[in-house]
């Protein structure tokens, strides 16, 4: 069975975010605009082979740990898409 499953990826919060900090900044900008804080990251739509949810989810988290995501500088977060 194939599963979709996405994959977001972020900057650590302790890492500093340029390009979150230019949105920020452009937002700003705009006085009909405000945001307190901009953090921006990278999303993935997988396909993934697998018997059940979960078992998409761990393949997932185990592709996204090995590849997608820089463990030293990035967290990510896994949801398998259930239409």
């Amino acid at each position: 069975m194939t599963f979709r499953v996405r994959v977001l990826v972020r900057l650590r919060p302790s890492v500093y975010d340029p390009q979150g900090e230019a949105i920020k900044k452009a937002i700003a900008a705009d006085p009909r605009l405000s945001a307190a804080s901009v953090r921006q990251g990278k999303m993935f739509d997988l396909e993934v082979k697998a018997d059940s949810p979960s078992e998409a989810k761990a393949r997932a988290a185990e592709i996204a740990s090995r590849v997608l995501a820089n463990p030293v500088l990035e967290d990510f977060n896994v949801h398998v898409i259930l239409d």
